[in-house]
């Protein structure tokens, strides 16, 4: 018998109360969460069975970590490979010791999207679990975190640290200087898996400056309380220059300190300081070369479209024709384009501020790739700008709910996971037809 109409649509408000009794044990809704997260991830992530796009890379460097032959890939720094090499350590050098950990940053990641939000919104079960169900049904997130690349480990560690920082703003003088130094600490690791870090640090240290300033303007004091006084607002006990100090103090070292292993080399080992450090210069020079033309390179512009994704495998695999095309989820991707927008809207009509905010971070993430000095740019340079959106739209839903349009995150949620069913094969190396199935799914010429 069909069910009413009326019970249909009042399913989405019964969500509701049972997500209000659960916001009170985040960490049992968070366990739950993550377990569905890495089991998404690590089923059959020996598919492929070989290695896939760059992985060419990465698997090479962390094994020749595992074995300290010598150095390999210098173009980035150490801890993603590393973290790749543990996985192999653990589970061997085969596609499950490869891609294990990236499974793991993965569900991190998910479980970082969570964390921040019910920080941001004070306790709001609702916008950070559909926050972390946007980040599972992220297609993009899906692929680098069953691929043993390097913006997986990125991803997870910068946005845990941002995650630390927004926790700081608020508690006891001890409370805030702890996770502002755990923050710097996973910055620290941010950066040592990509440079790419590097400026979300110093747009943090900026973000501290322009907070004190508004906190002293709001109250009258002058500007050197705003710089040197711990009696704060935001952040209390610390002040905007010990803030400074120790995020330099402490991420600048932690980052050295997963370079340990160069020093154990069997050839070409470092020597000492000076070798460390014209291995930063090594790195630098290797990121700012000019490259020849690839296949898949795309602008930076071209990202938020999603119109050059990339095929990290279509070949012929366990017995059957496999693909794995790295692409977002349209709905998240191109709707969240439609929430930053939103968000600024708002700010001009409420100054709904949080929104604002989660928007100045996305289109930070994205105008940072038209500054720094890359020759090519690929479309998984917007790993960090497509996780920034899963933040962007619940927030923005929910200022919208504010405004008596309630109960549009359930129906987005289902939008998304019908997107994400139907591209599943081609994310996860399904069994194809035959050669010429991909075109099933080919939207754009550019995504061929």
């Amino acid at each position: 018998m069909a069910i009413p109409l009326a019970r249909r649509l009042g399913y989405a408000s019964t969500m509701r109360p049972r997500l209000s009794a659960l916001s009170t044990r985040p960490w049992l809704v968070a366990l739950l969460i993550g377990t569905a997260a890495q089991l998404l991830f690590s089923l059959h992530i020996d598919q492929p069975g070989g290695i896939m796009f760059d992985e060419i890379h990465y698997v090479p460097a962390a094994k020749s970590l595992i074995e300290l032959s010598g150095p390999r890939n210098t173009e980035h720094p150490l801890l993603g490979k590393e973290l790749i090499g543990a996985g192999m350590d653990l589970l061997g050098d085969n596609p499950f010791g490869w891609r294990l950990m990236p499974t793991i940053a993965g569900t991190a990641t998910v479980l970082g999207v969570f964390a921040f939000l019910w920080i941001l919104m004070r306790g709001r079960m609702r916008v950070a679990v559909t926050g972390a169900a946007l980040a599972m049904l992220n297609q993009s997130l899906f692929v680098q975190a069953r691929t043993a690349m390097l913006d997986v480990f990125l991803g997870a560690f910068l946005l845990w640290g941002m995650v630390f920082l927004l926790w700081a703003l608020r508690g006891t003088p001890a409370q805030v200087r702890w996770r502002w130094c755990a923050a710097a600490a996973l910055l620290g690791l941010a950066t040592a898996v990509k440079w790419a870090a590097a400026p979300y640090i110093a747009a943090f240290g900026l973000a501290l400056i322009a907070i004190r300033i508004r906190d002293a303007r709001r109250a009258r004091r002058p500007l050197r309380a705003a710089l040197f006084s711990a009696d704060q607002p935001h952040w209390p006990g610390l002040s905007t220059l010990a803030g400074l100090v120790l995020l330099g103090a402490i991420s600048i070292p932690v980052y050295f300190a997963t370079f340990l292993p160069t020093f154990f080399y069997l050839t070409g080992a470092t020597d000492g300081l000076t070798g460390l450090l014209a291995l930063q210069r090594e790195m630098y020079a290797a990121q700012t070369q000019i490259l020849p033309h690839h296949n898949y390179q795309s602008q930076w512009w071209s990202w938020p479209l999603m119109l050059r994704p990339i095929w990290f495998f279509y070949e012929w695999d366990h017995g059957a024709q496999r693909g794995v095309l790295l692409i977002g989820n349209p709905v998240i991707m191109w709707g969240g384009l439609a929430a930053v927008l939103a968000s600024y809207v708002l700010w001009f009509r409420t100054h709904a501020w949080r929104p604002l905010a989660l928007a100045l971070l996305w289109t930070f993430s994205v105008l940072i790739y038209a500054i720094i000095p890359k020759s090519l740019g690929f479309y998984y340079y917007y790993h960090l700008s497509a996780i920034f959106l899963c933040l962007v739209l619940p927030v923005t839903f929910h200022q919208f709910d504010r405004l008596r349009a309630k109960g549009w995150e359930e129906w987005y949620l289902a939008l998304a996971l019908v997107s994400f069913g139907y591209f599943y094969p081609i994310l996860a190396a399904e069994p194809l037809h035959d050669a010429q199935s991909y075109t099933y799914w080919m939207w754009l010429p550019g995504w061929r």
